[in-house]
């Protein structure tokens, strides 16, 4: 198996994003495969750009594997614009950062799609300052609702309103646009309503835009997707997250820490959604099973947190089981273990 480093694939990201192609990598090696013996086939798979990294990965791979024998396009449409066109029938796998939605559920329900949710990897939302920040190690969730809670806006906007013994200095903040399913997940989370936000901070699609933003002032303050931080150690400092509700008082953001379940609420799993009528053509079943033996791997090749083995064996059987349904309900929740998640009767 070929491995490439976190760089060379964020890089291979940013070009994709920059050019806003089809993530396409097909091959033209003899070797062939009985599944596959009618000629190229295609995966068609779209949607989240937070997910995109490990699909890629996963793509090329099984690519390499395959040669020229099947073809693998990935998008970036986002959570959502992968979703509709998911529920259309028009892509055989969507990418998501976050659960489907009740909308979303009835879309599908309409075009008569069935979907299998399988949940791939972690990714620990990470709340990140300056790292010239002298002053801060820690926040609790209430500290962060209350900076970033639509009622902030124009009114806390200094680092000493939220602790009296923190700096007389403006809070420069930065966080994911709106359109993200980062940005749905966080104020979830933090303010306890998706898109629920103050408007008044810098916002991109672009998290290496937000990480030269917050690597460029000492008083920023921001949240990045896990696999971004680790990159650019010499340019963000992470912060510990105190969750009032679980007890466990500040914890890091690490692989430990969100194996072990305690890295509450910014923990969140990633997910792919595979239609039912997709998984019976040879080359999408290889390709879902490819994903589940190897997302362990590739995941933290990009920075991503792998699931527990356990878990990547009940996705794995809920697929070749063809279970569909969602365990979420289109309910978004937050601060699950992934094997509640898989324990769950999913809902259509």
């Amino acid at each position: 198996m070929t491995h490439f480093s976190c760089a060379s694939r964020l890089a291979l990201f940013a070009l994709f994003v920059a050019t806003s192609c089809v993530g396409c990598f097909s091959t033209d090696s003899d070797t062939s495969t009985a599944a596959f013996a009618a000629g190229p086939a295609t995966v068609k798979i779209d949607g989240s750009s937070t997910v995109y990294p490990v699909t890629e990965a996963v793509a090329e791979e099984f690519q390499n594997k395959h040669r020229g024998t099947v073809r693998v396009t990935v998008g970036i449409a986002g959570t959502g614009g992968g979703f509709k066109k998911f529920c259309r029938g028009e892509t055989d796998i969507s990418d998501a950062s976050r659960p489907i939605l009740a909308e979303e559920m009835e879309a599908a329900r309409a075009n008569r799609i069935e979907y299998i949710e399988l949940p791939v990897c972690f990714d620990a939302l990470t709340v990140v300052v300056n790292p010239q920040n002298d002053w801060v190690e820690s926040m609790t969730v209430e500290e962060l609702k209350r900076i970033w809670e639509p009622a902030a806006q124009g009114e806390i906007t200094r680092w000493n309103q939220i602790r009296p013994e923190w700096p007389d200095e403006e809070l420069a903040l930065f966080g994911a646009g709106a359109d993200s399913g980062t940005f749905d997940y966080f104020t979830e989370a933090i303010v306890g309503k998706a898109k629920s936000s103050r408007g008044d901070f810098t916002a991109s699609e672009d998290d290496n835009v937000l990480v030269q933003g917050i690597a460029g002032n000492k008083y920023a303050l921001g949240f990045l997707p896990y696999a971004y931080v680790q990159p650019n150690a010499d340019k963000l400092k992470p912060v510990a997250i105190d969750w009032e509700r679980d007890e466990q008082g500040p914890v890091v953001p690490n692989l430990d820490n969100v194996l072990k379940g305690i890295y509450n609420p910014l923990s969140r799993p990633l997910f792919i959604y595979v239609s039912k009528a997709s998984a019976e053509r040879a080359e999408v079943q290889q390709f879902v099973e490819f994903y589940l033996a190897n997302a362990a791997v590739l995941a933290q090749e990009v920075n991503y947190l792998p699931l527990p083995s356990k878990a990547y064996e009940m996705a794995l059987e809920r697929f070749q089981a063809r279970t569909t349904g969602t365990g979420f309900g289109g309910v978004p929740e937050v601060g699950l273990q992934v094997e509640e998640i898989l324990q769950r009767e999913p809902k259509q």
